[in-house]
């Protein structure tokens, strides 16, 4: 990179290339390249130093939580749980205590004494963009005894005809997602809260997911999924006028302890890969309504040209079909919705069938799901070509508060309201 820094010695708490959790301007889904938002470290006299990708830390206390507006990442874990049988408000409330005392450690790349010793898995890693989120699930507000605050956003999501949702790993109490641009940096963060949990809380479900790694292309680009599309080229942006609006609840809004805070709507997208390939080129850019070479909308231009909805074709047709997802999902045709997509792919296996078990972790944001999430996939759900080629196979939905102020936890103003 042309702001390389030598000859000097960086300590993993004196990183430079901080990136705030609103700084992360021009943000598409997967606009990972992010050259400007890295800083980094040549190898100096006293031995190596980090590198660029390892030296960058995201700052745990902020307006809103990281990880959200966050650039991609090319690691990471989301893991639900949901609190043991007896415990409450009391132990909920000490147990997001410890969570966000280990997660500011993590993020500033500090090791975490859990148990008196720390686990050692990511010693000599900066790091690495790492974000820790929390959020709360439907279920935790009975848990705790704090249903008058539970807001309305967290009211179940409708059925949707092409669900075949797993109930064991869909919802939970509480939510983490994890993400990091080195798989050691994550994982040790996995593992450090899942030790830190203790006895209040058990796993209901986690799930791994990857993308591509900063600096793996020439420049910075929007991401491809596993069907090898560009994904996340409509995307809000931090830099539209009315994007806190869309994204995050207001600082007037009910209920008050989610000021600054998100919804997340968590699916684990199953894509039938073998369908999809059999596909020639042609009609897999039909389905999508985009050109898989550069993203480019079918009706002209570049990735970020607006589509023309109505241009036909020599035949008379519409060269954007009815049906191509694209459209289907366009801001401009659901009436204005939107929502920040910030996935992962994920791939777990190939069955003895030889079909492998891949997709995409979609984790999208919003103010209010009723709005972003909810009418676009209805709309998607009546027919959106790209239907027959996935599978929603999990279901969750979390209320993500927004930043603790410094000596806070995540989640305090409920907790203690």
């Amino acid at each position: 990179m042309s702001d390389t820094v030598s000859n000097i010695e960086m300590s993993r708490r004196r990183l430079l290339g901080t990136v705030g959790a609103a700084g992360a301007a021009g943000l598409a889904l997967g606009a990972v390249g992010g050259a400007a938002g890295y800083a980094a470290a040549e190898e100096s006299d006293s031995g190596a130093a980090l590198t660029d990708v390892g030296a960058t830390e995201v700052m745990f206390h902020g307006k809103h939580q990281p990880g959200i507006t966050t650039s991609m990442q090319s690691r990471g874990h989301l893991v639900a749980f949901d609190l043991a049988p007896g415990a409450g408000r009391k132990e909920a409330a000490s147990l997001m205590r410890r969570w966000s005392a280990a997660a500011q450690k993590l993020m500033a790349g500090e090791p975490v004494a859990s148990g008196g010793q720390d686990t050692g898995i990511a010693l000599d890693a900066g790091p690495s963009s790492l974000t820790v989120t929390f959020g709360f699930g439907r279920g935790f507000f009975d848990r705790t005894g704090l249903v008058a605050q539970r807001p309305a956003q967290l009211d179940p999501l409708p059925a949707f005809s092409a669900d075949r949702l797993d109930a064991a790993r869909s919802n939970g109490d509480l939510w983490v997602q994890i993400g990091a641009n080195d798989g050691l940096v994550a994982f040790h963060a996995l593992r450090a809260l899942q030790k830190e949990a203790g006895a209040a809380a058990r796993v209901r479900w986690q799930m791994n997911g990857f993308n591509r790694s900063p600096g793996a292309t020439a420049k910075p680009m929007t991401t491809r999924n596993l069907m090898g599309q560009i994904d996340g080229t409509d995307n809000p942006k931090p830099s539209d006028p009315d994007f806190d609006r869309r994204i995050f609840v207001p600082e007037s809004g009910k209920p008050e302890w989610m000021a600054g805070g998100s919804y997340a709507v968590v699916r684990r997208i199953r894509m039938l890969l073998d369908d999809w390939e059999r596909l020639p080129l042609d009609k897999q850019e039909k389905v999508i309504g985009r050109k898989k070479s550069d993203g480019a909308p079918l009706s002209g231009g570049t990735e970020t040209t607006k589509m023309d909805l109505d241009k036909t074709g020599p035949d008379g047709g519409l060269v954007i079909p009815l049906n191509a997802h694209a459209r289907i999902s366009a801001p401009e045709a659901n009436g204005g919705a939107a929502m920040l997509r910030r996935p992962f792919s994920y791939h777990d296996g190939i069955g003895s069938d030889g079909v492998p078990d891949a997709g995409l972790l979609f984790i999208c944001w919003q103010a209010d799901p009723l709005r972003g999430f909810v009418p676009v996939q209805r709309k998607l759900d009546r027919g959106d070509a790209l239907s027959a080629f996935i599978r929603h196979e999990a279901s969750g939905l979390f209320a993500v508060p927004g930043a603790p102020r410094s000596g806070e936890y995540v989640g305090q103003r409920l907790l203690e309201s």
